[in-house]
């Protein structure tokens, strides 16, 4: 039985952070994974895959040079599923051998098979070779991830009925979609496929969607992608789903129905806790399968058991989930290390894209924070113009007390390579004053920022170093 000074279960973003970190630090480290390839949800049916298939889409359709050449425009007339895929796969085979190039210089221990607990400190693999073998560590790093959410009451087949895993394997492109759940994966793959000039419906049964974005980015976005041609139904809970085999049939509560060729599941997923034996070592779940952490260390309620990643729920980024499994190793292996920042980006790759950092208005009014406001459109840069853009904002938060910047919110072309601007300034604590006084490369998106600076700065109470100073009369 060998033992370890860290066992990694999972080899998505923080399971490879981890082990990454691990073997910086000369420990021995194994990587346990259930899939028969390295990466994780993350490199094969998640961030990596979704966001190649975005590219991809835009590229072959002739997205971005629409506002030149007309709505009819294409780089490839006849787009087929092949076309999509050949990309992919070549994008996550790069992918998992830098990977595994990463792990061999390490010394990083790999093993594929699907782990569970035995004893606090003993784990089971039932190998892919057919093989069981037990291994002991000092330290336990859960980073398995989620699995996709599938009621009982949606009948998956694979084909025309699928979950966002199964999504990617599309045989062809339908010529409809149904898309059920307007969250990230869901917005993602409407706003795509929307792009490539399918019909989409996407249905929604709250009344809202991505409710952890700024309200008037939410509405902007909103109009933006309908008049690109989605059908976006808020507020509609869905009855039932039918496989007509022919056709996909949708009946929603309000007496609506959606017929369309291929229905995209996305509403939800599940910690994918369920097969390591938890209750072994006195570990629990939530109703999703998700595992309770300290924020700072990630560390469970079992000292020497620790979870990062999306196992552990929001904010469930690939970003974030690096950081975190970096700062869980260190902890683990008794090493200090910096803490996270307390800004990091959001960013949704749909078409068009959004990200965020910092504070939306509703969170600055929740907290009483006095702020002005200042918006830049992208085609009030001359950049934006040379590259045809007709939509596309960027929103800045600043506050009237303190003039520092609360948060910038960005919606349109670039927004999740923009926003790094912002979380540095934030991060920095500077004001909107920064915006001001810097000079940014013309012609470039980035301008917005001034733009949307002076647009506050104009808006708030002169500084008393800049009033101007009258002499009274002799």
């Amino acid at each position: 039985m060998s033992h370890y000074d860290l066992i990694i279960i999972g080899s998505g973003p923080s399971g490879k952070a981890a082990a990454i970190q691990a073997g910086k630090l000369k420990r021995k480290v194994l990587v346990i994974d259930r899939k028969d390839r390295l990466g994780g949800v993350s490199v094969h049916t998640g961030t990596i895959p979704s966001k190649t298939l975005r590219e991809t889409v835009l590229n072959l359709s002739g997205w971005r040079e629409r506002s030149f050449y007309g709505r009819s425009y294409r780089v490839k007339d006849d787009i087929s599923s092949d076309d999509l895929k050949n990309r992919l796969h070549k994008t996550l085979d790069y992918e998992v051998d830098v990977l595994e190039h990463q792990f061999n210089r390490n010394h990083v221990e790999t093993l594929l098979g699907s782990a569970k607990f035995t004893r606090p400190n003993e784990v089971e693999v039932a190998t892919q070779a057919g093989e069981t073998v037990q291994m002991t560590a000092d330290k336990f790093l859960i980073a398995t991830g989620t699995r996709t959410y599938r009621p009982k009451d949606v009948p998956f087949n694979g084909k025309t009925v699928v979950d966002s895993d199964e999504f990617l394997e599309l045989g062809q492109l339908p010529r409809s979609l149904c898309v059920v759940g307007a969250g990230v994966i869901g917005v993602e793959y409407a706003t795509m496929f929307t792009a490539l000039d399918v019909r989409v419906t996407l249905i929604e049964p709250r009344e809202s969607f991505l409710d952890f974005i700024d309200r008037h980015t939410i509405q902007e976005f909103t109009h933006q992608v309908r008049e690109n041609g989605l059908d976006l139904r808020l507020g509609s809970k869905i009855e039932k789903v039918e496989d007509a085999k022919s056709h996909v049939e949708v009946t929603l509560e309000n007496g609506r129905h959606v017929r369309t060729e291929m229905l995209l599941y996305a509403a939800g997923r599940m910690g994918a806790t369920d097969a390591l034996n938890l209750k072994s070592v006195g570990l629990e779940t939530d109703h999703r399968g998700r595992l309770e952490v300290d924020r700072k260390t990630y560390q469970t309620k079992v000292p020497h058991i620790y979870a990062a990643g999306d196992v552990i729920g929001h904010p469930s980024l690939a970003s974030t989930s690096l950081q975190q499994g970096r700062v869980a190793a260190c902890h683990a292996l008794d090493t200090p290390t910096l803490k996270e920042s307390p800004w990091f980006p959001y960013g949704i790759y749909s078409v068009p894209e959004i990200s965020t950092c910092g504070m939306s208005e509703e969170e600055a009014q929740g907290r009483g924070i006095p702020y002005e406001v200042g918006i830049a459109r992208f085609r009030e840069t001359s950049r934006g113009h040379i590259m045809g853009l007709e939509h596309g904002m960027l929103k800045m938060l600043v506050s009237l007390k303190t003039r520092r910047l609360l948060g910038v919110q960005i919606v349109g072309e670039g927004a999740t390579e923009l926003i790094h601007i912002a979380q540095a300034v934030l991060n920095l604590k500077g004001t909107v004053d920064y915006f001001v006084e810097n000079t940014f490369n013309y012609p470039t998106l980035a301008e917005a920022y001034r733009i949307a600076g002076l647009d506050a700065f104009n808006r708030m109470p002169i500084p008393e170093e800049f009033k101007v100073k009258r002499k009274g009369k002799a």
